[in-house]
C-alpha cells in the first residue's frame, strides 16, 4: 500500500471539498447497457459535464476528476474494474487513496425497490439484497452516500438477478436521458448544498 504515501499533496481546501462519485456496474462491453450499470451511466453524464475523461488508476478503477466551477466543490468520478459483487476492494483503495471520509463518499447505483425514473438520496442503511452495496458496507461500513435510480421491479415472474443483467427496454431507453441528468444533478446538488437541501428538492412531490 506504499502507492498511498506517494501521492501529490493537494491544497487543503481542495482536500476538503472532494468528493468521491463511485458509480456501480460491471466492466466490459457487453455489461455497458444493462440496467446494473446505471450508475456508470450516470457517471458518464457527470464527466461529459465537467470535460474530463476517465483514466486507468492504481486503485484499480478508472478515473475522471473535475471541478463543479472555479472554487467549488472537487469530483473525482471512479468507476471500479471490479465486478459489481466485489466492489468493496476498489472503493476503499480509492477512499484511502482520496482521504475521503464516508460523509463525502456517494455510490450511484441501480435500485430495483423504485420505480424507473426515480432519484432518491440517502445515508447510510441497508443494502437490500444489492451485492454492490453489500461488499462496499462490508470494507468501509455502511455511513456512506446513496444516490438511488430506480429501475424498477421486473415483469411477470422474471428474476430480478436476469432483471439488472438486461439492457433498457426500447421506451425506457426513451427516458432513460432524462434519468441519468437528474441523478447526476442530484450528485451535484449533494457536493453543492449538502445531503438534506439535496433531498428536499429531489423528494418533493412533482
Amino acid at each position: 500500500m506504499a502507492w498511498f504515501r506517494r501521492r501529490r499533496r493537494e491544497d487543503p481546501e481542495v482536500a476538503q471539498n472532494t468528493w468521491l462519485v463511485v458509480g456501480l456496474g460491471n466492466p466490459g462491453a457487453q455489461y455497458a447497457g444493462n440496467r446494473h450499470n446505471v450508475g456508470q451511466m450516470v457517471l458518464d453524464e457527470l464527466a461529459g459535464r465537467l470535460g474530463a475523461a476517465f483514466r486507468s488508476h492504481k486503485t484499480p478503477s478508472r478515473v475522471a476528476e473535475g471541478f463543479l466551477r472555479p472554487g467549488g466543490p472537487k469530483l473525482v468520478l471512479a468507476k471500479p474494474n471490479s465486478y459489481m459483487n466485489t466492489s468493496g476492494g476498489p472503493v476503499s483503495a480509492l477512499a484511502k487513496f482520496y482521504d475521503v471520509p464516508a460523509e463525502r463518499l456517494v455510490v450511484v447505483h441501480d435500485e430495483l425497490d423504485l420505480p424507473f425514473d426515480t432519484v432518491r438520496l440517502k445515508q447510510g442503511g441497508g443494502h437490500g439484497g444489492h451485492n454492490g452495496l453489500r461488499d462496499i458496507s462490508k470494507a468501509l461500513g455502511a455511513d456512506y452516500l446513496r444516490v438511488r435510480v430506480g429501475i424498477g421491479r421486473p415483469p411477470g415472474r422474471q428474476d430480478p438477478a436476469d432483471f439488472v443483467l438486461k439492457d433498457f427496454s426500447g421506451t425506457e431507453r426513451q427516458s432513460l436521458p432524462n434519468l441519468l441528468a437528474d441523478a447526476a444533478d442530484a450528485v451535484e446538488a449533494i457536493a453543492d448544498d449538502g445531503l438534506l437541501a439535496a433531498q428536499q428538492r429531489f423528494h418533493a412531490p412533482s
